[in-house]
């Protein structure tokens, strides 16, 4: 790059030493004394003074001062095979050549001063100290004077003959900087060029010693690479010149454009990087004097030039990390992964700017597929980087540039990212392309390290960058069925990765059409086989180290057949229960909604078929067809438990707000109804199809009731279900709901413009199903009442019709409800006849158990409301409700236990408990702990004194006691015990809220049982929420107002 080496005298430098030049260059660098006398002498003046008195006092001192004979002989021998004019009528010029001249000298000079040092052998006797250092070595103080030598150099001999547009200018830096630009006086010569020639060749030659070269590089590189592209690339005048006219010759622009592309290579990429986005331009730069103020921006031929080194920059190995180093680093974040980086990955935009950059396909590239093929492995690499800071920005950086090019390109994308990315999963799929060699049991398919990655990929990609493209919600749908049974593997055991599995299925159920999310979630319960899922002779095992990896499944011998069956059984449970785990945070999109209900329309299409009886022909006498036949059936029977078992789980893990809209609650009750009219057209009616029935019919009279504003379109979707309401009325067996279901669809012909009592009771009556202590107000009075006794005597007449008929009543709680308590509705107290009493009176005493039961709250309802009727018998009244007492079927002693009488019983109820909790038999002892949680949830302040007692029985038994029921029950007394207690439980249990605290940890620490932990657990956070309740209370915004006597 340089021109041809000088080489010094000998005898010149073998005593020409460092400090002599350093001195030299020290004595260039003085400030110089200025005439503050006077007032007329300016900046530019002083500039020009100081300058010329040090080249004249570094030339005295070179001729007068014998130390300095040998750096003169030198300086002169070097100056003599120069071949740049050295002495201008420009100062600026004088001062940068003797600079130049005197770097040079210290180059040679640091070069024959390694050549000639030999280190002496390390002594044995002290090998820990340190070696001796090379002579040309400099010391901080002597490369701080370089420093400041190079940026004179640079200020003076580089920034002031960079074209407008090349760099930045000298005036936008320092006010120093905007004096120099002044003070240059381009006409003198040589030529403006001829000077960036010269101080840019002369800089490289110098750069060829490691130690100064990383001096210049540091701190100068971009101002030598404007430079250089403006010697090389810059464009000349289209009026062809002459030979002897022309300021560069073409092997000067040659070696320019050489140089440029050798430095290029040799310094750190990312400050190339860096450097030629800065040259490139951004913003418009100031470039001329004050007077004109004209914004210039960098040239076309510059755009392009440093549009093509770049792209080269990213071609290259390591090149995509090159760029987002050079773009992050230069962006105001320091060094990536710095301390300022934390903020710098907050910021989006430049993530999206380095997404554009990397997605788009740059001209030097033959094709988009082969700058696909050669970035897309960097930009996977992007994830993986294991500094927590820079990985959280690559991470970003990597995420936006495969969203960009999954966007701007699908089908490259899909090849040379999406497809690697999800290779460890499809790899379990396409098993049929493995080599037998690699089938064997115990393989390994799928590593730790790899399927770990996969996962934090897919996440990186998916969840993090929320980006729902086509390409990409496509790709992994046929990768679900697996990913949902790592999901379900995760479960049983801690794994990392649990997290972000449940994470990407519920991103992707979340954003797939809703007819394929049901259709992905049918394929999760095996209902649909169609679903790709993990191959039979795959398994997943846990890693050594703590992950999770895929293996060929050992062949199973006969004898283990019946435990292969009892695994495959036990997994398709859990299966189904973690998928009503999933199912349970999509609630509030409602997509738990619309799977339940397909469910629903599952189950009533198994009511509609035919049922088949299964022959008792022995197999070996059967036909083909006959045992193909007998497998469909046998396949369609386990179908049907399969749904009911879906049914289970999703009504245990959901909660009442399954349904987010009308549309999904009136899909709901359809569901019911069909199922109600293929039940009776097969004569299938049964009592919890009947209490189904009842509920959704329920819900429909909550809506119609008030509960809920309807619209007009939500009329449109309610006369759904008048064809279906008018079968109910017509085919049903039981009077109370045929009258319920011609109200209803009255009601919903009428937009709700005419509503009957008994839709007004069914209303009611749902409403304290779901809030038995009364807190949901009544939402609407109904304005259209019947009579009373006109009311009893159908009911009356009804029953009677059903008995003749021979007919099983089967009305369901809601509907016995609607029935027996037809005649408290709107009644104030003491309103009530001795006919109505005498009639629930009879109800009480009904062979039927809802009946019963219902007419023993609503007499129960009355003594609470202190009836006069009821108070008058109230004798007979404990007769019916202690003989209830004795009653096997829970909902009628249940229904008959309606008085608080713990307050009164307290001691020996306790004392019993506490007694039975030592009993041999684990049955009683959970039984008795059961009843002490009920008991301690009801006695609230009355608990003071025994709490020590009942505390140290829970904490003995949920430590000690070898029965998991009992230790469950021990823990559930705790839960039932802050829920009674609530926000008193910080006054009542003050004394032993410790050890309770404590006994909870410890069973969520140790305990091996699932359900004890999650009681456990439940109870911990009925302690947090009573605890922040009473460290931080709700701020009530009121008044008081106080009277004054």
């Amino acid at each position: 790059m340089a021109a041809r080496r000088p080489v010094a005298g000998p005898g010149a430098l073998a005593t020409c030493g460092l400090e002599s030049i350093l001195e030299a260059l020290k004595l260039l660098l003085s400030p110089g004394a200025s005439d503050s006398g006077s007032l007329q002498i300016t900046k530019h003046d002083v500039l020009l003074a100081t300058l010329s008195s040090n080249l004249s006092a570094l030339e005295d001192k070179l001729l007068k001062d014998p130390h300095w004979k040998k750096l003169k002989l030198l300086r002169d021998e070097i100056a003599n095979k120069a071949e740049w004019l050295q002495n201008s009528v420009d100062v600026t010029w004088s001062f940068t050549s003797q600079t130049l001249l005197l770097l040079l000298c210290l180059k040679e000079t640091m070069i024959h001063l390694a050549a000639d040092f030999s280190p002496g052998k390390p002594s044995l006797r002290t090998p820990e100290a340190a070696p001796a250092l090379s002579p040309d070595t400099l010391s901080i103080s002597q490369q701080k004077t370089v420093q400041s030598v190079l940026q004179f150099v640079v200020t003076f001999g580089v920034c002031p003959y960079l074209v407008p547009g090349v760099g930045v200018p000298l005036r936008c830096r320092t006010a120093f900087g905007a004096v120099v630009q002044d003070v240059v006086c381009l006409s003198a010569p040589p030529d403006a060029t001829r000077r960036l020639y010269t101080s840019c060749r002369i800089l490289l030659n110098i750069a060829h010693h490691t130690s100064l070269g990383s001096l210049i590089f540091c701190r100068h590189f971009g101002d030598i690479a404007a430079g250089l592209c403006q010697l090389g690339f810059c464009p000349t005048k289209r009026k062809p010149l002459k030979p002897e006219e022309e300021v560069l010759t073409e092997e000067e622009r040659t070696f320019s454009r050489e140089a440029l592309r050798d430095i290029l290579d040799q310094v750190y990429q990312p400050l190339a990087v860096r450097e030629l986005l800065i040259l490139q331009g951004g913003p418009p730069q100031s470039c001329t004097d004050e007077k004109t103020q004209v914004r210039c921006w960098a040239p076309a031929w510059l755009r392009r030039l440093c549009g093509q080194l770049l792209s080269e920059r990213l071609m290259k190995p390591s090149g995509v990390q090159a760029v987002v180093r050079g773009i992050l680093e230069g962006a105001g974040a320091g060094v990536a992964g710095g301390s300022d980086a934390e903020a710098m990955a907050a910021d989006w935009k430049k993530c999206d700017l380095i997404a554009k950059i990397l997605a788009s396909c740059p001209q030097q590239s033959l094709s988009p597929e082969d700058y696909y093929r050669d970035i897309c492995p960097q930009i996977l690499d992007l994830f993986h980087f294991q500094d927590k800071l820079t990985a959280r920005q690559f991470q970003r950086v990597a995420t936006t540039t495969f969203i960009t090019m999954s966007r701007e390109r699908p089908q490259l994308a899909s090849k040379y990212l999406l497809e690697p990315v999800l290779a460890p999963l499809h790899r379990c799929l396409n098993t049929a392309e493995i080599p037998e060699s690699g089938m064997a049991p115990g393989t390994i398919l799928v590593t730790e390290e790899e399927l770990s990655r996969c996962i934090e990929d897919v996440f990186k990609v998916y969840v993090v960058g929320n980006e729902p493209l086509t390409v990409l919600v496509d790709s992994l749908l046929p990768v679900l069925g697996v990913l949902f049974s790592l999901y379900c593997f995760t479960k049983q055991s801690m794994s990392h990765i649990r997290s972000l599995c449940q994470e990407i299925l519920l991103w992707i159920l979340g954003k797939l059409e809703r007819k394929k999310a049901i259709a992905s979630l049918k394929g999760f319960a095996g209902l649909d086989k169609s679903v790709s899922s993990l191959p039979s002779l795959c398994q997943f095992r846990a890693a050594a180290q703590g992950g999770i990896m895929i293996t060929i499944k050992e062949t199973v011998c006969d004898e283990d057949e019946d435990e292969a069956l009892y695994q495959k059984v036990s997994s398709e449970q859990c299966r189904v229960e973690h998928l009503g785990d999933l199912l349970s945070h999509c609630q509030e999109c409602g997509l738990a909604g619309d799977f339940f209900i397909f469910c629903l329309q599952e189950l009533t299409h198994v009511a509609m078929e035919n049922e088949t009886e299964l022959k008792t022909k022995r197999f070996s006498s059967k036909s083909v067809l006959e045992l193909e036949q007998h497998q469909t059936l046998v396949e369609g029977q386990g179908q049907k438990l399969l749904v009911l078992q879906l049914l289970a789980v999703l009504c245990e893990r959901m909660s009442e707000q399954i349904f987010t809209n009308i549309t999904q609650v009136v899909d709901f009750v359809a569901a019911t109804l069909q199922r109600a009219c293929a039940s009776l057209a097969h004569q299938a009616e049964s009592t919890v199809e009947s209490q189904t029935l009842s509920m959704s019919m329920g819900l429909v009279a909550v809506m119609l009731g008030g509960a809920v504003q309807l619209k007009s379109g939500d009329f449109a979707v309610l006369k759904q279900l008048l064809p279906l309401l008018e079968k109910v009325s017509n085919m049903y067996p039981d009077p109370v709901i045929q009258e319920l279901a011609a109200d209803l669809r009255i009601t919903i012909s009428t937009h709700g413009a005419f509503s009957t009592d008994a839709v007004s009771v069914a209303a009611q009556s749902t409403l304290n199903r779901k809030d038995p202590e009364g807190k949901i107000e009544e939402q609407q009075q109904t304005s259209h009442e019947k009579n009373s006794n006109g009311s009893d005597l159908e009911q009356q007449q009804s029953r009677e019709k059903s008995r003749q008929m021979g007919l099983k009543s089967h009305t369901p709680p809601i509907a016995q409800e609607v029935s027996a308590s037809r005649t408290t509705t709107n009644h104030k107290s003491g309103s009530i006849t001795t006919d109505q009493l005498q009639e629930v009176i009879l109800s009480a005493y009904d062979p039927q158990i809802p009946t019963r039961a219902a007419a023993l709250r609503t007499l129960s309802c009355w003594i609470e409301q202190r009836e006069a009727k009821a108070l008058e018998m109230q004798e007979k009244l404990l007769k019916i409700f202690l003989e209830n007492l004795e009653h096997e079927d829970t909902f009628v002693y249940l229904s008959a236990i309606q008085g608080d009488m713990v307050s009164k019983y307290r001691e020996p109820l306790i004392h019993t408990f506490l007694r039975g909790a030592r009993d041999p038999d684990s049955a009683h002892r959970a039984s008795s702990l059961s009843n002490l949680g009920e008991l301690c949830q009801r006695l609230d302040f009355l608990l003071g004194s025994v709490v020590h007692e009942v505390t140290a029985c829970l904490i003995a038994v949920a430590k000690t006691d070898h029965e998991v029921q009992v230790r469950r029950a021990a823990i559930h007394v705790i839960v039932l015990l802050f829920r009674g207690l609530s926000q008193k439980a910080t006054e009542v249990l003050r004394d032993v809220l410790k050890d309770l605290y404590h006994l909870l940890k410890h069973v969520v620490r140790l305990e091996p049982d699932d359900v004890a932990k999650l009681h456990a657990q439940l109870a911990l956070e009925e302690l947090d929420e009573i605890m922040r309740n009473f460290l931080f209370p709700p701020q009530k915004l009121e008044k008081k107002i106080v009277v004054l006597p």
